[in-house]
């Protein structure tokens, strides 16, 4: 499967933005999606992923309750809604497949980094 991630840009401390990644592939319902960010400096860090029927959704606790990941069958995209954005937001963002067909995750591996597939990333920068 291919991912193409886009939606980046600058925005405000408490304003929004929203992140789509386009998968390619006919087997784009067998494979559980998230999303990791990188800030400069930093490690790559986990972020959010949903199962593949969009059942089930994980989140960082970092993230919790401001943003929102879903996917979109039909589009086969799926999307992360990131809402009260802070300083400490700002990163490259990059979209993650795992093949998995269960309705969980095992989000330890997820924390790991351990998917299958990474997309190109997109810069999400929060000005204070």
């Amino acid at each position: 499967v291919q991912l193409q991630a886009s939606g980046g840009g600058l925005v405000r401390a408490g304003g929004s933005l929203r992140l789509s990644c386009a998968a390619s592939g006919r087997t784009y319902s067998s494979y559980a999606m998230g999303w990791f960010r990188q800030a400069p400096g930093k490690e790559r860090e986990f972020v959010a992923a949903v199962t593949r029927s969009g059942g089930n959704a994980y989140y960082a606790d970092s993230v919790k309750g401001r943003f929102t990941i879903s996917r979109d069958s039909g589009e086969n995209t799926v999307t992360l809604q990131m809402n009260s954005l802070k300083p400490e937001d700002t990163a490259v963002y990059y979209c993650a497949a795992e093949l998995n067909t269960e309705e969980y995750l095992q989000l330890r591996l997820w924390v790991l980094g351990r998917v299958d597939y990474w997309g190109q990333g997109t810069l999400v920068t929060v000005s204070s």
